[in-house]
């Protein structure tokens, strides 16, 4: 039995280092020493050891605990976190205010401006006060269990300051740029390579399955949106409240400026255009949100992004530096793309050395030039461009460049079609083609074999365990547990995922094996109208045509890809390892009512995502059409219909809202 005074001793500890913990990492304003707070701290530790029945979850001394976790567990979230659409400049936020009144009938709103923090969205659980759960926003139905991590995060109270309270908010996981900085010094320091840009450090940081990594990371947290909560004695009816609420609950909540009008909004936003290297940490830009809660729920959402909010995109940053060489790469259909290589720069929070140039007749647009001085932007996840060289600056020393004759990977002649702007290698079993086409029949919407990433299969190529991507199902576990980071775990994970990957979709082993202009829509048309690669293969161009939505280019890729002895040894290969080559003769069991019918969507639903409504169709047994034609049965009409609305109406389509589908679904009519 633990005496009472040590267990008195125990909370007094505690709520010490809570106060301390608020006023170092919340209100930037500590009030001890480091030694200080570290001396209360190892006294706690010590009497948690010599009594571990007085250690609870919320202590401070479990910040950091736990074993590596073998793998994130799925968190299903209570209602669906939707992502924000988004305004590149004044005018689309004006045409947003405008929805905005037009859907509420009303001038009488306010708006909330905040930063839109560069970093990883989270959503935090407390029940009575303690934190009990943290989760990624994933898809925004189901994310992954990172409470582990979160916890290593001082920002993150453990123990709310208001007894009792149970709700889910939402914000931001990030890295302040000088942690971001020390961080990558310390990394050079020891031999491993810097982390490209904050966001990406703090998003794989979330994502480690060992806590004490996330702890090593520097993590920072603040509040932006209460996402449940109910308490009878507390009302909150602004979103200005319920940050306030938040700060008092012991959140470092989000910078915000309430705003009366459109017009107010636009002159926050242009000022922090100029003013974001002033703040301490990433924004890309600032996001807007009524204020009033019941206006909000007035508004609505979409399928995909609520009505009553919308991100204000800070405009491309732009930066000058020096091309010091351009190089050509290969791809997956061996198309050649040159590339500048750059004087590195920093730009929108990461180092850039590398520009697209797209083609040959980019760089002469452009009159790119080895040794020139450019102007490059980049925006967000886009990849780096240059906008304009600056002749101004030309000394005599730039070299003109030339697109090489042959493939610079095997070393074969390439060609450029008539009519077209890209430049190709002709030799199929090119090394770069063929490292490209198995890295595309394994990504996620195609075969979507886990583990099967770059670096393993470069090591595969580099070791010559396969030429293509049909040698995958041919592999054992001795060929890839002496690879590099594939001990007998990774191995045998690997080998499991390639065996699951045999009973794919026949619309997915269309996709994945890669024939040109032939993407995942066609590739689904192609499924549904033949049943199996046997019968694809035997088709003319004709027959191919006469398919609606697969054109000239499409079946003359089709018929190129069935002529090649490689592709045709390949297939051999995929079939000889069982990898299901035909349709699915039984539908798991579903109704077919909606066989021989066939839709086409315009506007957003409200309920379904377009994919999502797609692949419930399909599994009744109807069609899904990208354009409105005298066979189409139903058009399916959302919000802003486009002008399929107009087409399907001249032709007398039934026109149907997503109330109707849903009872179609059903077996209605």
């Amino acid at each position: 039995m633990v005496e009472e005074k040590i267990e008195n001793r125990v909370k007094e500890l505690r709520k010490s280092l809570r106060k301390h913990e608020y006023k170092y990492y919340v209100l930037d304003n500590p009030t001890i020493s480091d030694y200080e707070y570290d001396q209360l701290m190892e006294e706690l530790k010590k009497i948690e050891e010599e009594n571990p029945e007085l250690i609870t979850e919320d202590s401070p001394t479990q910040r950091v605990g736990g074993e590596p976790r073998d793998e994130f567990k799925k968190v299903e979230h209570s209602s669906r976190i939707l992502s924000l659409d988004n305004a590149f400049n004044a005018q689309e936020l004006r045409e947003f205010d405008k929805r905005v009144q037009r859907n509420l009938d009303t001038k009488q709103y306010e708006y909330i401006v905040e930063h839109k923090i560069d970093g990883l969205s989270a959503i935090l659980h407390y029940e009575d006060s303690i934190f009990t759960l943290g989760a990624t926003r994933g898809n925004g139905r189901v994310g992954e269990d990172v409470t582990h991590n979160l916890k290593t995060i001082n920002t993150i109270p453990l123990k709310l300051r208001e007894v009792g309270v149970n709700l889910q908010l939402r914000g931001e996981i990030f890295i302040k740029k000088d942690d971001f900085k020390k961080m990558n010094k310390k990394r050079e320091e020891e031999g491993k390579n810097p982390f490209a840009n904050p966001r990406n450090a703090a998003a794989g940081s979330v994502r480690q399955l060992d806590p004490q990594v996330a702890a090593e990371r520097s993590l920072s947290f603040i509040a932006y949106d209460l996402v449940e909560f109910t308490d009878q004695n507390k009302k909150i009816s602004k979103h200005e409240q319920a940050l306030n609420f938040l700060k008092d609950l012991g959140f470092n909540i989000n910078w915000y400026k309430k705003c009366n009008d459109i017009t107010e909004v636009i002159k926050v936003c242009e000022k922090w255009v100029e003013k974001r290297e002033e703040i301490d940490f990433e924004i890309d830009g600032m996001v807007l949100k009524i204020n009033q809660l019941t206006l909000r729920e007035k508004l609505g959402s979409t399928s995909k992004n609520p009505r009553w909010a919308i991100a204000y995109k800070f405009p491309a940053q732009q930066k000058t530096t020096q091309v010091k060489d351009i190089i050509v790469t290969v791809g997956r259909t061996g198309a050649l793309t040159p590339s500048a290589v750059l004087k590195p720069v920093l730009i929108d929070g990461s180092t850039v050395s590398r520009a697209t140039l797209h083609n040959e007749d980019e760089v002469k647009r452009k009159d790119v030039r080895i040794n020139d001085t450019v102007l490059i932007q980049k925006a967000g996840d886009v990849i780096p461009e240059i906008v304009k060289v600056i002749k101004e600056e030309r000394t005599g020393n730039e070299e003109k460049f030339e697109m090489p004759e042959h493939c610079p990977v095997c070393g074969e002649p390439v060609y450029r079609e008539e009519g077209e702007a890209v430049t190709r290698c002709t030799n199929i079993s090119c090394p770069a083609q063929r490292r490209e086409s198995i890295l595309h029949f394994v990504s996620r919407d195609a075969m979507d074999i886990e583990g099967v990433g770059p670096s393993l299969v470069d090591q595969l190529l580099d070791n010559n365990l396969i030429e293509d991507y049909a040698d995958l199902y041919y592999l054992e576990k001795q060929d890839l547990i002496n690879l590099e980071r594939m001990a007998e775990k990774s191995s045998n994970n690997v080998l499991r995922a390639i065996a699951a990957s045999k009973d794919r979709e026949l619309n997915r082993l269309i996709y994945a094996l890669g024939i040109r202009h032939v993407g995942s829509s066609a590739s689904r048309i192609l499924a549904d109208e033949f049943g199996s690669i046997e019968d694809l293969k035997g088709l003319s161009e004709e027959d191919l045509i006469e398919i609606d939505e697969i054109g000239p280019a499409i079946a003359e890729s089709i018929i190129n890809f069935f002529k090649s002895k490689h592709n045709l040894e390949a297939l051999k290969k995929l079939k000889k390892a069982d990898v299901r080559m035909e349709k699915r003769t039984q539908k798991e069991n579903y109704s077919q009512h909606l066989k021989d019918k066939s839709f086409v969507f315009t506007g957003a639903l409200d309920q379904y995502s377009r994919k999502e409504a797609s692949r419930l169709i399909r599994q009744y047994g109807g069609d899904v059409k990208s354009s409105v034609s005298s066979k189409t049965t139903y058009l399916i009409v959302g919000e802003n219909p486009g002008s399929k609305y107009e087409k399907a109406q001249d032709l007398n389509i039934k026109i149907i809202d997503e109330d109707a589908f849903e009872d179609l679904l059903k077996g209605g009519h």
